[in-house]
């Protein structure tokens, strides 16, 4: 792994990182590489792109060949088209400047077959110095409630929709998404290190609710830059080094 304040770079892809609030970071890398493909999406839609990682990551573990993302903060969204003109799938991937609002309504008859989401969930106030922070970070700026109706709406029958989320804030994500019928397939809870409390959980949903779904456990280090064999191997494809 290679970084600077402006760019990123992957094994197959590189980050232009200049324009946006928030930089590459782990839940991002975590969502890519994670979100179930077993189902072989043909559609996949990245609700809040950012810097357009995970629709990079999956652009290079799929086949699919329509990947749409939506980006409401500026910078992001130029950080993101231009990362998608400059990557090898550039032909896949298209990015939207609009907010999920403006989105969901104008795409109502549009299906996905995989929606992915690494959304703000910091309790975070409006900055008039720093809106962009803002949009990035704060829960306000997209409520569960209005994530979870627009992927209801816009998830094909037969697709998962993939999120990450603080373990704490992952039980009510999950009673919200029951109530659209969007039920739990797979769930792994993710700790720094072994001996750290659960900071954050990956969590796959389909619309076929499974009576056990698959739950699981994630360390990331073994101390202090020293990735685990397990994130190791999950990320192997796009990590520069170990």
């Amino acid at each position: 792994m290679e970084a600077d304040k402006e760019v990123f770079r992957f094994k197959q892809f590189r980050l232009q990182q200049s324009n946006t609030a928030m930089k590459v970071g782990t839940d991002g890398v975590l969502l890519g590489a994670w979100a179930p493909i077993e189902h072989e999406p043909q559609s996949i839609l990245d609700i809040g792109s950012g810097t357009g990682l995970v629709a990079l990551m999956l652009a290079q573990r799929s086949e699919a060949f329509q990947i749409d993302a939506i980006e409401i903060e500026e910078g992001a969204f130029e950080d993101s088209v231009t990362n998608f003109e400059h990557s090898p799938w550039a032909d896949r991937l298209y990015c939207y400047h609009a907010s999920l609002d403006e989105f969901h309504q104008e795409m109502q008859e549009e299906q996905y077959d995989l929606i992915v989401s690494n959304p703000p969930f910091f309790e975070v106030e409006p900055s008039q110095t720093d809106y962009a922070r803002f949009l990035a970070r704060s829960s306000k700026a997209m409520p569960f409630d209005q994530l979870l109706e627009a992927v209801a709406d816009l998830l094909s029958e037969e697709g998962v929709f993939a999120v990450v989320v603080p373990h704490e804030q992952a039980a009510d994500l999950t009673e919200m998404a029951a109530q659209l019928s969007l039920f739990v397939l797979k769930s792994t809870l993710v700790r720094g290190t072994i001996q750290a409390p659960i900071k954050r959980q990956l969590l796959a949903f389909s619309r076929k609710q499974t009576p056990q779904p698959l739950i699981d456990e994630l360390v990331l280090e073994t101390e202090r830059h020293v990735r685990t064999p397990a994130y190791q191997s999950l990320t192997e494809a796009f990590y520069l080094s170990p």
